[in-house]
């Protein structure tokens, strides 16, 4: 194959007509400049794979950077962050996934409840049932991995979201969705929500690498099997470097807020518990690390992993979290390096 071969051209070739079929109508409203729907299809195919671009945007940026080296790396490619000619000769057998998909909406994809107006203050946050999404925009787009701007770039404005519309979506759609009958119900809706894939490798043991921003899953041969962008740490609360482990899973959880550990409270704030929802400090899972007050998490702000601070944890999107949640057990081994 020539080097000089297009994105486009490895990653279209010879699709299946019945695969073709299914592609979306192109939206009547073009897309932004900024949206290119060639890193749009590496993005989804390596969301599908377990090596997670952060937001599927269809922009270049440091998480689909970190995503192709974690991807390169596990298939033995010289690691160079970029969808060059080996990359995408690599990512060819997975085409199928195409970037969009046209869905039509149900009434469950829209149903509530919505928290809005959302509060800002913790009192004000505790005396609500639910931390839930402000919209349904916002509910659509975490679905679908991807942001609200990012569905009215690829639809028009006058789209109506009710059910029955059709609706163009980043391809986050899982391959099955056959979950462990013993889960919560609840916990299972959540992973159906975000379209977490039912089917995930088990991991051996977790690396948190602070130089590369990422959590890496191993296998018991030290394999990289899967990779997700975080926030880790700031200089107020660092990275807490060394071995722990996961003492377990705390499910759509609700959250204690101390202002005393947050160096960024005001001297006025007093400790409340918050309830459970997408939009709480830690969206919609908690994985309790050994160390005390330390946990990996989901945030109600995708958009900002890899680009703002955390208290020391480490904080994913909450599909990828509600992922690595799927793929851990209690007492599973954490390495945080530098």
């Amino acid at each position: 194959m020539r080097t000089s071969v297009k994105l486009a051209t490895v990653l279209a070739m010879t699709l299946p007509l019945t695969v073709a079929a299914q592609s979306p109508k192109p939206s009547t409203t073009p897309a932004a400049a900024g949206l290119d729907r060639n890193t749009l299809h590496v993005q989804v195919i390596l969301d599908h794979l377990g090596f997670g671009p952060g937001v599927l945007d269809g922009r270049q940026g440091q998480s689909l950077v970190a995503a192709l080296k974690g991807f390169q790396e596990a298939k033995g490619l010289p690691i160079t962050g970029k969808a060059d000619i080996r990359t995408l000769q690599a990512l060819y057998p997975y085409r199928a996934l195409r970037p969009e998909a046209e869905v039509t909406l149900t009434p469950a994809m829209l149903a509530g409840p919505y928290t809005k107006p959302f509060p800002k203050d913790p009192q004000e946050q505790a005396q609500l049932a639910t931390l839930g999404y402000k919209s349904p925009m916002e509910k659509l787009a975490e679905m679908f991995h991807t942001t609200p701007a990012v569905l009215l770039e690829l639809n028009s404005p006058t789209t109506r979201l009710a059910p029955g519309s059709k609706i163009v979506v980043p391809n986050a759609l899982p391959q099955a969705q056959n979950y462990d009958s013993s889960l919560d119900p609840q916990w299972k809706q959540t992973l159906t929500t975000l379209n977490v894939d039912s089917n995930q490798p088990k991991a051996d043991h977790i690396v948190v690498d602070k130089s590369d921003g990422v959590l890496r899953m191993m296998d018991a041969n030290d394999k990289l099997i899967a990779q997700f962008s975080a926030t880790m740490g700031s200089s107020h609360d660092p990275l807490p470097l060394g071995t722990w482990k996961i003492n377990g899973n705390d499910y759509n959880p609700k959250f204690r807020y101390n202002p005393a550990l947050f160096w960024d409270a005001s001297k006025t704030a007093k400790g409340a518990m918050l309830p459970p929802g997408p939009n709480g400090p830690v969206g919609v899972v908690w994985m309790d690390l050994s160390k005390e007050h330390y946990g990996i998490h989901g945030t109600p702000n995708p958009e900002t992993i890899g680009r703002a601070e955390s208290h020391g944890c480490i904080r994913l999107t909450n599909w990828d979290a509600a992922r690595v949640a799927m793929m851990i057990h209690s007492g599973i081994k954490a390495v945080f390096q530098a």
